[in-house]
């Protein structure tokens, strides 16, 4: 199936210019845009991925990760084929990057299975989310209806306009914030950092619950000035922001060396001087995976892996001091 994109301009010359997000293909009649998702037919763009899953799994929240968004839940998990990044280290490249099998599920049947799997609602991931735009669209509304939550897990590069159309829609998301440096962008994701900034401030701002996942790559974004950088930013928009540093494997056209556990380490020592809640994902450091309460440093949530036993939390309330915690749950 497809479906006529909700943001384009035509032009004179019977090319199109995708106004969905900043790289701004202009496409060809019968042409195809970056992400593999738009094509230009007749002057008119459609959304071909339209509805055309590559997976479709029941996933531990935490595995998005979201550690404050309804904490040791399981979420229908599905993602389009395509991204309108070009990651050298890519660790979906094979789903992201290339032309993969897909199968057509209607924004009904989706819902159909959260509700009939007791998720706790869809996380849009795997790929690129946004390139999926229309179908999110549709099927987010669907599961607002039927009290199912919205997620996205996404590199948050969009316009402002599409995204603050979606915004009321979504529930919570993970935002993949690379670096906070243009020149990473632009050469290593071919992308550019301002509109992954944006997308964070105006998702905060409209009280969409965010978290931030941050790849460490050696040599690339691993200096403590930049790591610093990002956190002070992160800070800035509110210190109880959950932030996941992620340890990088060499993948895809990236042979770099694995992030060494030490430089973990160092990004969780500075971050903890200005956040709250900071966490080390794909490695395993003692302190760094569990939720503590900030004011008497209960242990709120413990985590080993995905399995997570909810310990310290009584009526919205750290059981030990009686701070109000700072998750969405129903806990």
């Amino acid at each position: 199936m497809e479906k006529e994109c909700l943001y384009y301009q035509k032009r004179e010359d019977g090319k199109i210019k995708c106004l969905l997000c900043p790289v701004g293909c202009v496409i060809g009649e019968g042409k195809i845009g970056v992400c593999m998702g738009k094509e230009n037919k007749d002057g008119v763009l459609y959304a071909i991925n339209y509805g055309n899953v590559v997976s479709i799994a029941i996933d531990p929240i935490e595995k998005k990760p979201l550690y404050h968004f309804y904490p040791g839940t399981q979420i229908l998990s599905t993602g389009p084929n395509g991204c309108n990044l070009k990651c050298d280290h890519c660790q979906n490249w094979s789903i992201s990057q290339e032309k993969s099998h897909t199968e057509y599920v209607s924004p009904e049947k989706l819902v159909e299975l959260a509700e009939k799997y007791n998720s706790v609602g869809i996380a849009y991931t795997y790929t690129e989310p946004l390139i999926w735009y229309e179908y999110i669209m549709d099927t987010a509304k669907i599961a607002r209806k039927k009290n199912l939550k919205n997620v996205l897990v996404t590199n948050g590069y969009i316009n402002e306009g599409p995204l603050a159309e979606l915004l009321p829609l979504i529930d919570a998301m993970n935002v993949d914030v690379k670096s906070m440096e243009d020149d990473f962008y632009r050469k290593v994701c071919k992308g550019k950092v301002e509109p992954v900034l944006k997308t964070v401030e105006l998702s905060v701002k409209n009280d969409v619950w965010v978290e931030i996942t941050n790849l460490i790559i050696p040599t690339l974004n691993d200096k403590d000035e930049k790591i610093k950088k990002f956190v002070d930013w992160v800070a800035g928009l509110n210190d109880l922001i959950p932030v996941h540093f992620s340890r990088y494997f060499p993948y895809y056209k990236s042979n770099l060396p694995p992030t060494p556990i030490s430089t973990l380490k160092r990004a969780f020592d500075i971050a903890k001087e200005k956040l709250k809640y900071v966490y080390v994902g794909n490695a395993y450091i003692e302190g760094t995976s569990d939720t503590f309460c900030p004011e008497c440093s209960n242990i709120l949530v413990e985590r080993s892996g995905y399995f997570t036993k909810v310990l310290g939390v009584k009526e919205g309330k750290c059981s030990s001091c009686g701070r109000k915690v700072d998750f969405i749950t129903d806990l």
